[in-house]
């Protein structure tokens, strides 16, 4: 079983690379990121067509996740603990897998920047109330991926130049300290269960030759349960799709669950 997470940066604008992964990869859940449209927008029909079941959380303009099942699934909307956040940022699936299910998240984190406003007071908040939730799904036990743009550099070795990112709300202690909170729970980070090496990144800026340069970080993470990691195979990152025309600045990562 196939699990992705890409951060699509607009949906619109990369139907047709979507299209191109879903038939040439073949995942059987595809969590997508920064759909910046409504749920009417998004291309059901081209979608359905592949043989996916689509849920999407959406919003105007920015924002936005789905998930893609070739299975059935059951979805919840929304990250529990703050009834008046209405961004859009958090969805939850229910998918068979052979006799059981996987409970599979989508979850686009709060940029945070710049660090001395509020953005960065709703990242820590968004954080705290998905360690929070992760505590409950964790109790469930439960094959659970949490997947997703975490918007965090967990390590020195997960960014080009860690100098160059230390004032970012990206990679402050304050951030790092909440994704390690959530390892600390008992969640695996799929990639590291895999390799220590360093330079694996997921997004390039499109700014001043980035990817030309591989001036990248890793920021998209599939964090698994116990039950979930037990379960792990492999890891890829995708990383040619950064290579395409007009494409996303985000790359796929993938988990392989036997």
């Amino acid at each position: 079983m196939q699990i992705a997470t890409w951060n699509v940066n607009s949906v619109r604008q990369r139907t047709e690379h979507l299209l191109r992964y879903l038939k040439e990869i073949s995942p059987e859940v595809l969590c997508l990121q920064e759909l910046k449209c409504v749920d009417e927008a998004f291309p059901h029909t081209e979608v359905e067509a592949l043989g996916y079941n689509v849920a999407v959380h959406g919003q105007k303009g920015f924002n936005g996740v789905a998930i893609l099942a070739k299975a059935p699934i059951e979805v919840t909307r929304g990250l529990p603990g703050d009834p008046n956040d209405e961004h859009a940022r958090y969805i939850e699936a229910i998918v068979p897998a052979g006799a059981g299910i996987v409970r599979v998240a989508s979850i686009y984190l709060p940029n945070g920047n710049p660090p001395q406003t509020d953005k960065y007071t709703y990242k820590l908040a968004f954080m705290d109330r998905l360690i929070a939730h992760a505590k409950y799904l964790l109790a469930l036990e439960e094959p659970l991926v949490l997947a997703g743009d975490y918007n965090v550099i967990p390590a020195p070795r997960d960014c080009y130049d860690p100098a160059a990112w230390k004032d970012d709300a990206l990679f402050l202690p304050q951030t790092r300290e909440r994704f390690n909170t959530l390892l600390n729970l008992g969640l695996t980070d799929a990639l590291r269960a895999t390799t220590d090496e360093a330079g694996l990144y997921t997004f390039w800026d499109y700014q001043a030759g980035a990817w030309q340069r591989n001036k990248g970080i890793c920021i998209d993470h599939l964090l698994l349960s116990p039950q979930a990691a037990d379960r792990l195979v492999k890891v890829t990152i995708d990383k040619q799709r950064r290579g395409e025309d007009k494409p996303s600045d985000h790359v796929p990562v993938r988990i392989e669950l036997a």
